[in-house]
């Protein structure tokens, strides 16, 4: 095994015994007199350090897993949360950097030896990093700035060995976030992998988008300029990461990101037949485009991951949600059967499952909703309680294959709109976009 990739693993490999440490330290400090509710503060904070500041050094599938994780701080109850929330957050923009030489090096491998004379400038220090890429900003031939997109060598390999081992500890890794089932998020992310890599499919996707949106009066997608290899070269696109929006932005800044992000996740696929699959703040920006909130719009970032949804969304989706709302439990029942939701050989009682979606399903019914970091955390607790109810019939129901990176991403922005604590019209924008959610119309 070739000696980095034999680091790579003993890092991922020492976080669970960390853990343990820690967990043993603990213990010592409790006997030796330190209240219990310090010490676990003080263990959570390094942990969550030690995990994070590996994730990000790593880069590939263990700086996605946790940019992927990020996205869920707000189901964690706030004592936990709280050490997590800015060590996450720094996933999502950024990552120490490969040298200068070897963004020069696949430069000239992808764009040829004269790549310099495709640009006005470049800038050798990156703006921004993802899991198998950075991003550094430049000036196109044409005057244009662009945002170029160079992918680390080896991304592959490391994001495959990563995701692997991190599989191998999915259990061992579980305390690290309290709630948590991590083990079918980073199956998910194995089976996206070859796509990702790809920059070809990434473009395609993302110049279907910006044909798209064009002229949108809501959403901006950055136009392709080029692609070539492991160079993906976009327009840039100005604007306020919503990572800081989450962080310091105004309420209407919130409201109108929230507001805009739900529209995107299910206009998009109506529009585009593609979802975006990637949906953590670092890929989003508040474009301000006039003086008033009305006039702000979205912006789209990476499409390296998408789900191909020819139709859009599944109609059954919209339909469980309408006659969930309307309190047609026996409806709802047969569809989730249909889909497969329901197993062939369980049975379960109709009213039972519909009380276990509405609480989940209440932002789509009411006129508006605030989401909120409480919200999220009472759905999660109420899932994930062995005493409950929920919890009990939630272990019965099947997520099909085809749901399954949908539930995810709904999931992931739903964890956005907390951190926003947006306040969103999300039944008007199911209404509009959400097949089977409107009334069918009389024969």
């Amino acid at each position: 095994m070739p000696r980095k990739a034999v680091s790579r693993t003993a890092r991922l490999a020492a976080l669970p015994l960390s853990f343990a440490g820690r967990a043993t330290l603990g213990l010592g400090k409790r006997l030796g007199g330190r209240p219990a509710e310090e010490v676990a503060a003080e263990l959570q904070a390094q942990t969550a350090e030690q995990l994070f500041a590996t994730l990000g050094k790593l880069k590939g599938g263990a700086m996605k897993f946790g940019q992927a994780m990020s996205v869920f701080e707000s189901a964690l109850p706030e004592d936990v949360a709280g050490p997590y929330r800015a060590a996450l957050t720094k996933l999502q923009e950024s990552a120490p950097a490969m040298p200068t030489r070897t963004v020069h090096a696949v430069l000239a491998d992808d764009l040829g030896a004269d790549w310099a004379d495709r640009f006005r400038s470049f800038s050798d220090q990156p703006s921004a990093a993802a899991s198998i890429g950075q991003v550094h900003r430049a000036v196109w031939k044409d005057g244009r700035d662009v945002a170029v997109k160079i992918q680390y060598p080896g991304a592959g390999e490391a994001l495959l060995s990563d995701l692997g081992q991190l599989s191998r500890l999915a259990r061992v890794l579980g305390p690290l976030i309290p709630g948590m089932d991590v083990k079918p998020l980073i199956a998910e992310l194995r089976e996206r992998v070859t796509e990702e890599l790809d920059y070809r499919l990434e473009a395609e996707s993302q110049q279907l988008h910006a044909r798209e949106f064009a002229g949108d009066t809501d959403i901006v997608v950055p136009r392709v300029v080029a692609q070539s290899g492991r160079v993906l070269v976009t327009e840039w696109l100005e604007g306020k990461p919503l990572s800081q929006v989450i962080s310091d932005g105004t309420r209407t800044e919130r409201d109108r990101a929230g507001q805009l992000l739900a529209r995107f996740l299910f206009a998009g696929p109506s529009r585009t037949g593609l979802l975006h699959a990637d949906p953590h703040p670092g890929n989003f920006r508040l474009v301000k485009t006039g003086r008033t909130a009305a006039a702000w719009k979205l912006g789209v970032l990476d499409f390296g991951t998408v789900d191909r949804l020819p139709g859009g969304l599944p109609p059954t989706i919209g339909t469980s949600l309408r006659l969930a709302l309307a309190g047609d439990a026996g409806a709802v029942y047969d569809l989730l059967r249909q889909e497969n939701f329901v197993r062939a050989g369980i049975t379960l009682d109709p009213d039972a499952v519909l009380d276990y979606l509405l609480p989940i399903i209440e932002p789509t019914r009411a006129e508006q909703f605030t989401f909120s970091r409480p919200w999220m955390r009472t759905q999660a607790a109420r899932i994930a309680d062995p005493r409950s109810p929920a919890y009990n019939l939630g272990k019965q129901l099947n997520l099909p294959p085809s749901y399954l990176l949908i539930h995810r991403v709904t999931l992931s922005t739903i964890g956005v709109l907390c951190q926003l604590g947006a306040t969103v019209r999300l039944h008007e924008e199911l209404l509009r976009w959400l097949p089977g959610f409107a009334e069918p119309e009389a024969d």
